[in-house]
């Protein structure tokens, strides 16, 4: 089996995360072969079935590498005899010679979500996201095969089109998160004290001003005792907002920015936590979340879907629009042992559902299907 894929949009976050584990988990499959385009920072794992290209002209620029997908990437599958096209990012712009079939994800909900969307400011964001809405609607109507990674999305998107061939395969948990609970060294760089944990970019629908502001309506003792750390790119205004006025809410002191952390560090920051919150309003598949659960720790997560898809019946939930309720949640946890007990039991018993060798075997073998399938 010949497989090209085309990555070269996973420039960050989630996607390189999931090329990694599925590379990570090839099959015992004799003759695959595997061309990767791909950005340099995504490292692939060292396995000679895996072959590495670099487009001849700069794709770093979405309309240069819609360019190259659509006039040079047709060649490159001629010239490699491709079984398969598959296009994790959720755009093929490219026609296939004949018999090379094409797959591809839905992995982006923004462009599918109006509230999200009209939180984002006037400019080239806003453009993309309007503009992406249609193409990938059209990639999923042509594509031979459409993975989605949460019944939620694909719910989503079988409203709009009808979709040739769909697969519901979510992603899964690294096994370096699977600690259950056992604490190892404490990371430096986490503050004194248990602290209460949100890991996420910044971002509107992350919801990171209504997570400080729900911290600011608890107890003073509850917010010295167990600090706020917020982990991740902060690179957007709510990020000098809360730095701005953190002080002011909150306690002195209480209110961490800690900026991104190495990937590595994250299960150690997870296991110090006295709480693992999530508060995201527009997932797809919400791989923070998944994490979280691996913990031990109790989770307290937005009630939007599809995080209560993933997150399952026994964990805290609140509104991620509503500060109060965030409070709520935050005090049943952090004020009851006995409940945040359950509710760490409860995340951790769900997180036993995604495993990312299961999730990479399932996807290997729909391929390998799709593959073996005889033209209509």
């Amino acid at each position: 089996m010949r497989i090209v894929i085309n990555a070269l949009s996973a420039r960050l976050g989630g996607g390189q995360t999931y090329l990694k584990n599925l590379l990570a988990h090839l099959p015992d499959e004799p003759g695959l072969d595997i061309l990767v385009y791909a950005p340099a920072s995504l490292r692939l794992p060292p396995d000679e079935r895996i072959r590495r290209k670099n487009p001849r002209w700069p794709t770093e620029n979405p309309l240069l590498r819609g360019l190259w997908e659509r006039l040079a990437l047709p060649r490159v599958l001629e010239q490699e005899r491709a079984d398969l096209l598959f296009c994790p990012g959720g755009l093929v712009s490219t026609r296939p010679p004949a018999g090379c079939r094409t797959a591809t994800m839905f992995r982006n909900m923004t462009p599918f979500d109006q509230r999200a969307r009209s939180a984002l400011p006037w400019g080239m964001q806003r453009l993309r996201n309007w503009l992406l809405e249609p193409l990938m609607l059209r990639s999923m109507a042509k594509a031979d095969l459409t993975i989605f990674i949460s019944d939620f999305a694909r719910q989503v998107i079988e409203r709009r089109i009808r979709v040739r061939n769909a697969r519901t395969i979510p992603h899964g948990i690294a096994p370096g998160f699977r600690t259950d609970g056992r604490l190892g060294e404490r990371p430096a760089r986490l503050p004194p004290g248990r602290c209460v944990l949100y890991v996420s970019k910044f971002d509107s629908y992350k919801h990171h001003l209504e997570v400080m502001q729900g911290f600011a309506r608890l107890p003073r003792e509850l917010q010295r005792r167990h600090p706020l750390v917020l982990i991740g790119e902060t690179d957007h205004p709510s990020a000098a907002q809360i730095e701005a006025t953190k002080d002011t809410l909150c306690e002195p002191g209480s209110v961490h920015l800690l900026g991104p952390v190495p990937y590595a560090e994250l299960p150690a920051c997870y296991h110090h936590a006295e709480a693992v919150l999530f508060a995201s309003s527009c997932e797809n598949c919400p791989n923070i979340l998944l994490e979280a659960l691996a913990s031990g720790r109790p989770v307290l997560s937005s009630s939007v879907m599809p995080m209560p898809e993933f997150g399952g019946p026994g964990i805290e939930y609140f509104s991620p629009f509503d500060p109060d309720d965030i409070a709520r949640s935050l005090i049943r946890v952090l004020d009851d042992p006995a409940h945040a007990r359950s509710v760490a039991a409860a995340a951790l018993a769900q997180s036993h559902r995604y495993d990312w060798s299961e999730s990479a075997g399932t996807t290997w073998a729909t391929l390998a299907g799709l593959v073996a399938k005889p033209s209509a």
